[in-house]
């Protein structure tokens, strides 16, 4: 089966989609005509999300794109024609389990200089629901036949260098400021993981994927830990706006979060209930209630995502990853740096942790163990960027750590649940319904937060060991 399809492939002037292993294009001809976005996914394989053909960039797919154009406005860079021969791979039962696209390609530079050039590829693309190892297989068949696995993830991105054009990039000063082997080429690794991370999830965010706002979440997290903890390595004069920026994101996100994870303990408190003690419209109430405030969260997450100061904070983040600023501390062997940073957090979560076990119980203690919560993250995250250099004795400490942070996220998370249902229950008081299971639903969680204060001290010993300590500075 042969189609001809003719392409144009969107991007910016400085080719920021295709630097971030994505592609925008305007498709005539062929089964799939329309508008199409490919965005990276783990190892080789891509998303693909398509919109309807229309003369213009669907607004759609320019949000999708945001996080990789960074408000760049995409324009008409390479056009393509192709000529498709396709085949299916197919099972003993004809079932087809892949297709198998051999495309002639002519491509013509749409910058500004008249460049052509053209070239054949294959792609291979698996049928719903068939099995991801049967890539690996294909692969393997087609290198035996001498058919090697393109260096471009799409046309666009090959485009240029068959054509021989390439646009202006935003200078890239590491290759001639970041020392191998020093501090600052341990910490750029992580935070250029967490920044690749942040943009990756952005369209997943945009689409109410589960457990993207989450994850967008604790990579804002991950980021401001890092730029904080190891100040010593990047200025802080830059690093902190960024940080702020940062801990911004993290709270318009934090409201959608912070409901999907009390409606499901809420959820699950009532689901575990027995019947008889759910007296009056529980669940009901309950649900009306998580409708209201997920409708306002969720258009909080999107307006911060829409906004220009989330647009700057990418930018700054971009720069960052380029131009790193580095300190007079960045070019020292990671070792003795990221310990130093890694203790200074310890011994701040030690602190907080002992004063919250001074206290006595209620909201003061309540709060104190929540900052101990904070400072455990920041430990832990501190942890993350030096495990290549340290080893097991970074990767044990964040283990341990890691479990402080439960106990006390457990806690955490039932003092907000306790406040949610006191209103809940004021609520059905004044429309005259039973207060009795909302009341044993606040005891319920009155006994989990008692339950994790006694066994804190428990879980801070064994994280507290010397021994863990003594190994992370030897």
């Amino acid at each position: 089966m042969k189609a001809a399809v003719d392409a144009v492939y969107y991007d910016t002037d400085d080719l920021r989609l295709v630097g971030a292993s994505a592609a925008l294009r305007r498709r005539t001809g062929g089964a799939d005509a329309g508008w199409h976005l490919k965005l990276p996914m783990s190892g080789d394989s891509r998303e693909e999300v398509q919109a309807a053909l229309s003369d213009t960039v669907p607004d759609t797919l320019r949000d999708l794109a945001l996080s990789r154009s960074r408000g760049g406005e995409p324009r008409p860079v390479v056009r393509t024609w192709s000529t498709r021969s396709t085949q299916h791979l197919v099972d003993s039962q004809g079932t087809v389990l892949a297709e198998l696209s051999l495309d002639r390609v002519r491509a013509e530079s749409l910058l500004g200089a008249t460049a052509r050039a053209s070239w054949t590829e294959l792609e291979v693309e698996l049928a719903e629901g068939a099995d991801p190892l049967l890539l690996d297989l294909v692969d393997k068949a087609l290198r035996r036949n001498g058919i090697d696995r393109a260096g471009n993830p799409s046309k666009l991105s090959r485009a240029p260098e068959e054509i021989g054009t390439a646009a202006p990039r935003l200078p890239d000063t590491r290759a001639e400021t970041v020392v191998p082997g020093s501090a600052a080429e341990e910490v750029l690794r992580h935070v250029d993981g967490q920044v690749h991370a942040l943009v990756d999830l952005d369209p997943a965010v945009r689409r109410g994927l589960p457990g993207s706002v989450h994850r967008m979440r604790v990579t804002c997290r991950r980021l401001r830990s890092t730029l904080r903890s190891y100040r010593a390595v990047l200025e802080r004069e830059v690093t902190d706006p960024i940080r702020e920026e940062l801990k911004w994101l993290g709270g318009e996100l934090g409201a959608e979060r912070d409901q999907e994870v009390l409606m499901e303990r809420l959820g699950g408190r009532i689901r575990a209930t027995p019947r008889e003690l759910v007296l009056g419209p529980v669940g009901a109430r309950l649900q009306v209630w998580n409708v209201s405030r997920t409708s306002e969260a969720r258009q909080r997450t999107l307006d911060a995502l829409r906004s220009p100061r989330y647009l700057a904070l990418l930018n700054s983040l971009a720069t960052l990853t380029q131009q790193p600023p580095l300190s007079r501390k960045a070019a020292r062997k990671p070792d003795k740096v990221m310990v130093k940073a890694i203790l200074k957090g310890y011994d701040r979560l030690a602190g907080r942790v002992a004063h919250a076990l001074e206290l006595s119980p209620g909201t003061e203690r309540d709060a104190a163990l929540h900052q101990a919560r904070k400072a455990a993250k920041r430990t832990r995250y501190a942890t993350e960027p030096a495990r290549a250099s340290l080893g097991k004795p970074a990767k044990r400490l964040g283990k341990r750590v890691k479990a402080v942070q439960k106990v006390l996220g457990d806690h955490q998370d039932s003092v907000v649940a306790r406040d949610a249902l006191r209103h809940l229950a004021l609520a059905a008081h004044a429309a005259g319904e039973p207060g009795f299971t909302w009341g044993l639903l606040y005891g319920q969680e009155q006994a989990v937060a008692e339950g994790r204060e006694r066994e804190l001290p428990t879980v801070w010993a064994d994280a507290s060991k010397p021994g863990l300590r003594k190994a992370l500075v030897h």
